[in-house]
């Protein structure tokens, strides 16, 4: 589950238990859950219940990012694991520590990428966000990260902080509206003070794809 908090990108990870008796007491971890075959019709009904579980969020940005398995990543014996990863604004979310999980607090994603995760999490978190700023490169995925309406300003300035680099407002700016992936939402006052246009997403069902990246030449 990934946020912007505190001008930075930031992941959601959860503390296991102390109990020796469960692999990696005390170690931080990625969210995630079993599936239900009495209530999970697919693998995306189970992510999004464990994600209403774990926030309260009924209906995030949603991605799967793929498959791990192998008899090494668990000590209790061979197991597979199905890994999506959730775009959310933080004003939306309820956080909720769960049943197997001591505590549940927001990392900087730099700073959790070098913690020794639990399992082989911290291949799937490295995985998560090289896709992440990958696809933010030609899409409008930033928007899913901060809540509506928001300004254009708003949205640049997400896009600098997931990508980690300024970007020129005029490109910018062209960029979003030829995208047509918003709607206006009425005046609101800016960050300077002063009115500014807010939008609303069209689809919030999935991100609008750019005809070139922003770093194209």
């Amino acid at each position: 589950m990934f946020t912007v908090l505190e001008d930075a990108l930031q992941v959601l990870l959860v503390r296991r238990p102390a109990d020796t008796a469960e692999p990696f007491p005390g170690k931080w971890a990625l969210p995630g859950g079993f599936v239900n075959i009495n209530e999970d019709a697919s693998l995306l009904d189970c992510a999004l219940r464990k994600l209403r579980e774990k926030t309260g969020v009924e209906a995030p940005y949603l991605e799967q990012l793929g498959s791990w398995g192998g008899a090494q990543r668990d000590p209790r014996g061979w197991s597979a694991t199905h890994c999506f990863y959730a775009l959310i604004p933080a004003q939306a979310m309820q956080l909720r520590s769960g049943a197997n999980a001591a505590e549940v607090a927001w990392f900087e994603v730099g700073a959790a990428s070098r913690k020794r995760l639990a399992f082989d999490h911290g291949e799937l978190l490295d995985a998560a966000i090289a896709r992440l700023r990958s696809k933010v490169e030609y899409t409008s995925l930033p928007a899913f990260l901060i809540e509506e309406p928001f300004t254009l300003p708003a949205l640049q300035h997400t896009y600098e902080v997931v990508l980690g680099r300024d970007m020129d407002k005029s490109a910018f700016r062209k960029r979003m509206l030829d995208g047509e992936f918003m709607e206006e939402a009425g005046m609101v006052t800016g960050s300077l003070g002063r009115p500014a246009m807010s939008y609303r997403l069209r689809d919030r069902s999935q991100a609008a794809l750019f005809p070139r990246t922003f770093n194209a030449r």
